[in-house]
């Protein structure tokens, strides 16, 4: 078992509480697991990117070469595109429609759906206001880590008791709303 995964994002959007789940539940899983992050301005909107690598067997790199990421998970549709040369030709893409313009030249939204339409295997989902109109405004990055979890290859059960052990010291409302937001992000991909 081997997966290279790019997540990326705009700073404070989740995208690093995603790393820890999953590296969490592949920890529990006796799966090596390296991990490189990239953060940006993030107080500024800047990008923030992590390579998250996991493997049954040992991992000599904690990066993950062009055209080789198995897995793109993005909290803001043109970071993904900045990722696409890095995607396998058979990856999947799993990225949130609801663009973050933290530039003045930020591209026609339609025109970055067309160029994400492109790829074999995507998902562009609305995780934004799938957690406003579901009561867990604070999940939408766990909604977009349930749309990816079949990509993943990591049992949906496993990612669940990651949240509950990475969230568990904030109170089982927090955990809750997020297992909670996990499930609302499995229904939505199918």
């Amino acid at each position: 078992m081997k997966t290279d995964i790019i997540l990326c994002g705009v700073g404070g959007q989740g995208i690093l509480s995603i790393a820890t789940i999953i590296g969490e539940a592949a920890m529990k899983e006796n799966l090596y697991i390296k991990q490189a992050e990239v953060h940006g301005m993030s107080q500024r909107g800047g990008d923030v990117q992590s390579n998250l690598r996991i493997s049954s067997l040992p991992i000599a790199s904690d990066l993950i070469p062009k055209g080789q990421a198995d897995v793109i998970i993005s909290m803001e549709p043109m970071e993904a595109l900045r990722y696409l040369p890095f995607l396998s030709k058979k990856g999947w893409i799993i990225t949130s429609s609801t663009p973050f313009v933290n530039i003045p030249n930020y591209p026609e939204i339609d025109r970055i759906k067309a160029d994400l339409e492109e790829v074999e295997n995507v998902i562009i989902i609305d995780i934004e206001q799938l957690a406003k109109d579901n009561g867990v405004p604070r999940s939408a990055n766990v909604i977009l880590l349930g749309a990816a979890q079949k990509a993943l290859g990591i049992e949906y059960e496993k990612i669940e008791e990651a949240i509950r052990r990475v969230f568990g010291r904030k109170g089982e409302a927090v955990v809750e709303a997020n297992i909670k937001a996990l499930a609302i992000g499995k229904e939505a991909q199918k």
